[in-house]
């Protein structure tokens, strides 16, 4: 299956491990454009100078519509459990819209923390709870 990761780029270095992981189980992966940038300074997610720079909403949107499917690393950030962005969540909205298949590596964050956890929900994501030999 062709994947797409996605997810905060504070999670770069979790990605990349995550693609290998992946393709040890013989799918074929890509994670975002700007993946090195921001392993070095995972804050560039955030500088429009960057961002506009890299044309990274389109590049991403192109990478959610060339795969079959979407996983999302969901880990906890800023102390939100399953913590998923608004660039993220936009990329959740396309894939829906696509057809796409999306995996949540973990449960969507609470409603209270997160309200737009309702919209995750609503994409029907199949949850794998960490288990990555789940994607079929």
């Amino acid at each position: 299956m062709k994947i797409y990761i996605c997810g905060s780029m504070y999670f770069s270095k979790e990605m990349l491990k995550t693609k290998s992981e992946l393709e040890g189980l013989n799918h074929i992966v890509s994670v975002p454009p700007d993946i090195n940038d921001c392993l070095e300074k995972p804050e560039l997610n955030m500088d429009l100078e960057h961002c506009f720079k890299m044309n990274i909403q389109e590049e991403c949107f192109k990478k959610v519509a060339e795969h079959d499917a979407i996983l999302i690393l969901n880990y906890e950030k800023d102390g939100i459990k399953g913590y998923i962005g608004g660039a993220t969540l936009m990329e959740i909205g396309l894939a829906q819209y696509l057809g796409k298949r999306i995996f949540l590596l973990y449960p969507p964050p609470k409603i209270e923390d997160q309200k737009y956890s309702v919209e995750i929900q609503l994409a029907k994501p199949i949850i794998l709870n960490g288990d990555l030999n789940l994607i079929k």
